[in-house]
């Protein structure tokens, strides 16, 4: 299991959170909104190059969860709503996406905490499995 590796940036009015290592790289993020995530970028998000509104709207269509927001007025402990009812979403040769906060055991026997969205490897490629690393596109892997 890889490193739980945590990045915040903030504008003063929200803060993104961006976990590497959940990231499928669906490119969603910067094809949608290039003045805040440049992925050539140092650092690559840019928390000030538009409204938090507008940087808020993308988070939220962000497949995997590696991207999340909370606004500094609320603190950290305020996440995303999440519906009672957990969804679980099949992508067409893709991931299985989980919405809502779910617990995972490992075959190894550890316990690990998942909030918001969770994407699980289909395709058995990914080298960061259970979960999706955006292999499958690279290989163009499509469900039978």
């Amino acid at each position: 299991m890889s490193a739980n590796i945590t990045k915040e940036y903030t504008n003063g009015e929200i803060t993104v959170v961006w976990k590497p290592t959940t990231c499928i790289h669906s490119e969603k993020c910067w094809r949608g909104l290039s003045s805040v995530f440049n992925p050539k970028g140092k650092p690559w998000i840019n928390v000030e190059g538009t409204s938090s509104e507008e940087i808020m709207k993308q988070i939220d269509q962000c497949p995997s969860g590696a991207l999340s927001y909370y606004k500094n007025s609320e603190g950290k402990s305020a996440t995303l709503d999440v519906s009672e009812l957990t969804k679980i979403e099949v992508i067409p040769n893709g991931p299985v996406r989980v919405h809502g906060d779910i617990e995972i055991t490992h075959s190894n026997g550890a316990v690990e905490k998942r909030e918001r969205i969770t994407a699980s490897c289909r395709c058995g490629m990914s080298s960061n499995k259970p979960y999706c690393d955006g292999t499958h596109k690279r290989e163009g892997w499509q469900e039978s």
